[in-house]
């Protein structure tokens, strides 16, 4: 079952779903909830993803908000991360909602077709119950023009799933916490 957006600003209340939503979120359209870029990335050198160690390659900040940056221009072909402003907080057991029976929560996240209409395709993945902290997502030009992306522009819209049945164990992974590169190669967990 996908949660309404009015129920998702409630549970914004109630356990902090999500943090630092933009004043504009308070009367959203649909069933999600718009976030926002607030840092930009660009990837330098070499990964790795083996079985069991991995090593993303190092990341140089572009832009960030925080530091009254206001905008990034993404060229033809390029790549970058860019991490939100919002937070999301979500539970690693099951919550009830409205008094019903208690489910875990999970996240997916959607472009916001501005990006689709101007050549920009933005990579995102689910966000499984226990994960903590902001989201990274991947942006690539894919289009013959430059284009200009304001920091604290919405770029996506996050929707919140009930999960039905158990699941083996929260999210516990190194990516907690809104990290957006390894730093050098670990052990996965």
């Amino acid at each position: 079952m996908i949660l309404s957006s009015k129920k998702v600003l409630e549970l914004c209340e109630q356990m902090k779903l999500l943090e630092n939503l933009d004043a504009r979120e308070s009367y959203p359209e649909g069933v999600g909830i718009d976030i926002r870029v607030g840092e930009v990335y660009v990837l330098q050198g070499e990964g790795f993803l083996g079985k069991t160690e991995r090593k993303s390659p190092d990341i140089n900040l572009i832009a960030s908000i925080a530091k009254g940056d206001k905008e990034v221009v993404i060229k033809p072909h390029d790549y970058v991360l860019v991490k939100t402003i919002e937070k999301i907080n979500l539970p690693g057991n099951k919550v009830s909602i409205d008094g019903g029976e208690p489910y875990y929560l999970m996240a997916d996240v959607h472009p916001r077709s501005t990006l689709q209409r101007c050549g920009l395709y933005l990579m995102a993945t689910k966000t499984d119950p226990g994960y903590t902290g902001e989201l990274t997502f991947a942006i690539t030009n894919l289009s013959n023009v430059p284009f200009r992306l304001e920091l604290g522009a919405r770029i996506a819209n996050i929707v919140f799933h009930q999960v039905v049945g158990e699941i083996a164990r929260a999210y516990e992974g190194q990516w907690k916490g809104g990290r957006v590169a390894t730093g050098g190669k670990e052990t996965q967990i």
